[in-house]
């Protein structure tokens, strides 16, 4: 099998990280560890089967670690891997963009 070609590269980060829940799941899991149940009520809006996707592919592509415990009931921690840290910087500028760009147009940002 042959590696996917990329022209560009924001083509790989795109690849890696684009979409509409990906980021933002990567945002929240900048600010530390989180439980599957954490980030499902931080993201009301995606389905179950879309967050369990996307926090697979992230875990595949190696930017989120997944640490299942032993325990009754089942605890599945969430949080960046190494790799994943190094987007800090990019999930950050994201951020304060988002912040200065609803405040200048006057939408509505609830933080849950």
């Amino acid at each position: 099998m042959s590696a996917k070609r990329y022209h560009c590269p924001v083509e790989v980060t795109v690849d890696l990280i684009g979409g509409k829940w990906k980021p933002v799941i990567l945002a929240h899991l900048k600010e530390g560890v989180h439980r599957y149940g954490e980030l499902r009520r931080l993201m009301p809006d995606t389905s179950e089967k879309m967050l369990v996707q996307q926090l697979r592919e992230l875990e595949s592509d190696g930017l989120v670690r997944r640490t299942v415990f032993d325990t009754v009931p089942p605890r599945v921690d969430y949080q960046l891997s190494d790799e994943g840290l190094t987007l800090i910087p990019v999930l950050t500028a994201l951020y304060d963009w988002g912040e200065k760009y609803s405040a200048r147009t006057g939408l509505v940002v609830t933080a849950l």
